[in-house]
Order: C-alpha cells, then sequence, then structure tokens
C-alpha cells in the first residue's frame, strides 16, 4: 500500500496556506515569545521470564537511561524551529544473549564470534558477557511549524534521524490543522514516512552455519566444542537447515493520522483520533531464536542443567536454535481513540483516554487511560494515573517449542501473545509562570516529575521515572 501523502500534503498546505494571506495590517501576538528549553531524563527497568531472543523463555532482565534536550526558537511572530535530540544507553540480558557461549564476541557480521572460552556454556536465564549486552541509541526530530495571521491554520514539517547498532531510521512527514469556531473545533491532518534498516544480526550458531555451511560444527567458532543431545550426550547431528539469511533488510513505514477535537462547554472538552499505518519490508526481529516441537533438541554446557532448562536453577546449559523469527513483510495497522478532558472545580481535572487497536496480524486491543490532576497550590499539582492494556494474540505466535517446522511464520515473542497489563503511576508539577529562578539566562518555568509501576500478565514488571525542566531563555 503506497501513500502519496508527502505530494498531497504540500499541495492542500500552499492552497490554504495562499488563501490565508492578507494584505491587512493587524496585530498579532507571537506564537512563541521566546526560546524555550526541556530537559528530560528518564530510567527504565524491567524483568520477566519470556526472552524473544531464547525463543519464549528466559531473562528478560533489561535497564535504559534515556535523556533529551528540546530547543524550540521563534524564528519570527510566526514560525517555530524545534530541535530534539536524545540518547538512550541501555544493558539487555536477553540480548546479550544474542551470543549466550560465555563468550566476549559479538553476534554479527564479523569475526568476533570466533573469540569464546574454553569451555563455553551460556544459560536463557542469565545475561552474557558479549559485546550486544549493551547499546546506544541516538535520535534527532527538526520541525518547523509556521501559523497563520489569524492563528487559526498551522502546517508543521518534520525529519528525523536515529541510529543504534544494528538498525538506522530516517524519517520525514508534516501536517496541518485548522481551527473554527472562535478556536473551539479543531481539524488536523498529518502524514509521516519512515525508512528504516538493519543490519542483521544473528544468534551465534545460526551465523556460524550460514558462514562456514554444513561442516560448521568443525570450523571457527564451534571447533573444538561438545555439542549435547536432549539425553546429554556428545553428538555431531545438529544442523540448522531451516535457516537461510535475510535478504530484505529494509522497513517501510507509513502513517496518515485524522484529528478532531471540540471544545463542547466551559468544562468539557473532546476529541477524537483515527491512525492508518502500513509498514513493509523486515518486520521480524533477526536475533529472536525459534524451537520447533517436531525437531530434535541440542545443546551447549553442562549436561546436568538440561533436565531443568526451563526453569531459572539451569545456570549452565544453552539449546541451539532451529531458525530465527519469520513474519510476514507487509503489516496494516488501525489504531482509533478519544479522549475527553472534564474539569471539575478549581482543584480537580479529570482526564481519559481510550484506544481500540487492530491489525492485519490478528491483534485486537484496548488502551484505557484516567488522569487526575489535583492543584495544591498555584505552583504545585500532583496527579495520579492509572492504565489498563488488553490484547489478543498474532496468529503467528506460539510460545517457547510451539512451532512446527512446517508452518511459513512463527514468533515466540511474547510482546505479540495474549496478555493484559495494570500500570500505576503518579506525577508531580512545580509552575512558575513568572520564572524567578533562573540558571544564568534561563528562566525555570516548570518541574515535572513521573514515576509509574507497570505488571503485565505475562510477569513482565516494569518501573519508569521521568523527569523534565522547561526553562525559557530570558
Amino acid at each position: 500500500m503506497k501513500f502519496p501523502i508527502i505530494v498531497l500534503l504540500l499541495l492542500i498546505t500552499a492552497s490554504v496556506f495562499s488563501q490565508e494571506k492578507d494584505t491587512t495590517a493587524v496585530f498579532k501576538k507571537r506564537v512563541l515569545e521566546n526560546t524555550e528549553v526541556d530537559f528530560l531524563a528518564s530510567y527504565y527497568k524491567q524483568d520477566g521470564i519470556h526472552s524473544a531472543v531464547s525463543g519464549g523463555i528466559g531473562s528478560e532482565k533489561l535497564t535504559d537511561l534515556t535523556s533529551n534536550i528540546v530547543v524550540a526558537m521563534p524564528m519570527n511572530d510566526d514560525d517555530v524551529l524545534t530541535i530534539d535530540v536524545g540518547i538512550s544507553a541501555y544493558t539487555s540480558a536477553s540480548s546479550s544473549n544474542i551470543n549466550p557461549f560465555n563468550s566476549t564476541g559479538a553476534s554479527g557480521g564479523g569475526d568476533d564470534d570466533d573469540r569464546r572460552a574454553s569451555a563455553p556454556y551460556g544459560t536463557p536465564w542469565q545475561a552474557s558477557s558479549g559485546a550486544s549486552a549493551q547499546d546506544a541509541l541516538v535520535a534527532v526530530v527538526g520541525n518547523y511549524s509556521h501559523s497563520s495571521d489569524d492563528r487559526n491554520f498551522i502546517w508543521n514539517a518534520d525529519v528525523s534521524f536515529s541510529n543504534e547498532y544494528d538498525y538506522t531510521s530516517v524519517g520525514f512527514g508534516g501536517g496541518i490543522a485548522k481551527l473554527f469556531n472562535d478556536k473551539n473545533t479543531e481539524l488536523s491532518l498529518k502524514a509521516n514516512v519512515y525508512l528504516d534498516q538493519w543490519r542483521p544480526i544473528y544468534p551465534t550458531e545460526l551465523h556460524e552455519y550460514s558462514k562456514y555451511g554444513a561442516n560448521f560444527l568443525n570450523q571457527g567458532y564451534f571447533s573444538g566444542v561438545t555439542i549435547l543431545n536432549q539425553n546429554g550426550q556428545a553428538t555431531s547431528d545438529y544442523l540448522p537447515v531451516a535457516f537461510e539469511t535475510i535478504d530484505k533488510v529494509n522497513r517501510n513505514s507509513y502513517s496518515l493520522s485524522f484529528g478532531y477535537s471540540q471544545v463542547l462547554t466551559k468544562k468539557l472538552q473532546f476529541s477524537v483520533f483515527l491512525d492508518v499505518l502500513q509498514q513493509e519490508g523486515l518486520l521480524s526481529s533477526p536475533y529472536h531464536r525459534t524451537y520447533f516441537a517436531d525437531k530434535e533438541n541440542y545443546y551447549i554446557g553442562q549436561a546436568q542443567y538440561i533436565p531443568v532448562y526451563e526453569s531459572a536453577s539451569n545456570v549452565g546449559v544453552y539449546k541451539l536454535a532451529d531458525d530465527i523469527e519469520r513474519l510476514p513483510d507487509t503489516r496494516f495497522k488501525t489504531p482509533i481513540g478519544a479522549r475527553l478532558n472534564y474539569y471539575i472545580n478549581e482543584t480537580f481535572v479529570l482526564r481519559t483516554y481510550y484506544r481500540y487497536y487492530t491489525d492485519n496480524w490478528d491483534i485486537q486491543s484496548h488502551t484505557f487511560n484516567f488522569e487526575l490532576p489535583i492543584r495544591i497550590s498555584d505552583k504545585f499539582t500532583a496527579f495520579p494515573m492509572y492504565r489498563y492494556y488488553t490484547q489478543t494474540a498474532s496468529k503467528y505466535f506460539g510460545a517457547y517449542e510451539t512451532h512446527l517446522s512446517t508452518e511459513k511464520y512463527y514468533t515466540s515473542d511474547f510482546d505479540l501473545a495474549t496478555f493484559n497489563a495494570n500500570q500505576y503511576g503518579f506525577g508531580v508539577t512545580y509552575t512558575d509562570i513568572f520564572m524567578k529562578s533562573k540558571i544564568w539566562k534561563l528562566g525555570l518555568k516548570n518541574i515535572d516529575f513521573r514515576y509509574n509501576h507497570y505488571n503485565r500478565s505475562d510477569t513482565l514488571k516494569a518501573d519508569i521515572v521521568t523527569i523534565a525542566f522547561k526553562f525559557v531563555v530570558q
């Protein structure tokens, strides 16, 4: 599915913008009076027992530290340029097990896999020391927006770039918004395109098989390594013939979003949105293992742990993959949602959100979100939050060792399984409209702190803390 959305958007923008021009001189307030600078930081920590890298079992321990600087600069009365630069650094037990065999090597396209311990072993329940245990993501987004003289029409355009060890993304897009009825009604349209590219990393055993062929157990990483069967006996029968390297490494995403917002009364505001998203290309993750129920099991490590392989008491053996995750090269997504905000009184405001999602992989989900800002004083606002999420499983999902080798598509990623999740949180906002606190030429406008705890029915648990500072250049 192709969307000639950017060309259409530019034509619509040019047409409407030309109608907005008026030679009559009128007084207008600047869209943004001064440059604003946001400093944001977050810390995320999770744990679970369904690692996709290990075929649906194993540790999902992960920590992520992210920081962003967002600078919004008024270019003139009508135009604003916003630059968002972010860096995210993580450590992951799950991704470390791309190469789980007690090694310092990476599992990529180079020769690092050939470096290993003299008696390699591994376990899906602990992190390996491989290079894939940690990574950093760098992202940059630029947005330019223009408002008409009467502030009833706005257009914007954006570009983005992000990069990490095995993935690069380039995006561009734009949007328009029109306000009516003394700005009580707003219609918006937004389109984006993301052109991404994988640099596939395969699990070590499959990488070596692709490199050396059927005789790979006598060469490279596995030369001199003992392979064990289900009974713990040495064997040379392991041969992952289902595995083939990936020839399509691009992932393209196209999205079109419609929005409608309406102020119904002085206390009530309502909005709805509809998104249409199409993805094409490599939509699976090349380092997610799959184990087939109709194939023999093979291991590297210490034979005494084979009987307890699926429990955390396994600290010394790792199962060799039959194949990697395989998914279709197209996916069509349609989320539709609504927001309802109600001003109760000077102390309380109720904010609600609902979204329904469906796609052609048979996933359907519902999201409910509630937030209740409580005004404590002129400067402090506290807000408890709650979010509930539930989804059905993709038709391509199967738990650990339930797929068959005769299937065309398969994944054991529990993000595509049936589950429900609860998220509880609270936040505190400090606001100083007069910006009495200053750092050099920066006046502190507000501080926002949030904490959320996430609990999923498949045992995944996570905590996230975020803090944001907004400054105005004076």
